[in-house]
């Protein structure tokens, strides 16, 4: 599996960029609250291989709140917070994934892209370390700003847990 990107461990909490098959960083993460699982509106962190479809906020200032991929001219504060307390904040950058295993994660009720997985940014003082996620992967600021510099559409995914 030397054409893995990046591998998440769903028990460790880690993401790790790889390059011919050996770690050259990593980092930890935040994924789904409800744990491991593939289904739409289940909250769940999706397993198996996928890729990045699409990197969205190049060049967008650390803290850039984005909804529905598209920035919303809103900086990160905790000011902001306070005014919006239900918001899933992603922040930054996006690396929206999509499945490559029909049947597991591309296609039907199991499809990853259609679900909206992304890794992304979030608030620097929310946890990580545990699942407390909606279903994405969760990175501070800074972390995902580096990796977003450090990978490419199409590079492959692996999900474990």
């Amino acid at each position: 599996m030397d054409d893995i990107r990046l591998r998440i461990s769903l028990p460790e909490q880690r993401l790790y960029l790889l390059e011919g098959g050996h770690r050259i960083a990593e980092y930890t993460v935040s994924t789904g609250i409800n744990g491991p699982g593939e289904r739409k509106d289940s909250g769940c962190t999706p397993r198996g291989l996928h890729q990045i479809r699409a990197k969205i906020g190049a060049g967008a200032p650390l803290n850039t709140v984005f909804v529905s991929r598209r920035p919303t001219g809103e900086s990160y504060t905790p000011t902001l917070a306070a005014q919006y307390p239900q918001r899933d904040w992603i922040l930054t950058r996006i690396l929206w994934l999509g499945g490559l295993e029909p049947g597991r994660n591309r296609f039907g009720d199991r499809d990853t892209q259609r679900r909206y997985i992304y890794i992304h940014g979030c608030p620097d003082e929310l946890p990580l370390g545990i699942p407390v996620s909606h279903g994405c992967i969760r990175m501070h600021n800074v972390s995902i700003a580096e990796l977003f510099q450090r990978v490419r559409v199409k590079d492959k995914v692996l999900i474990e847990g």
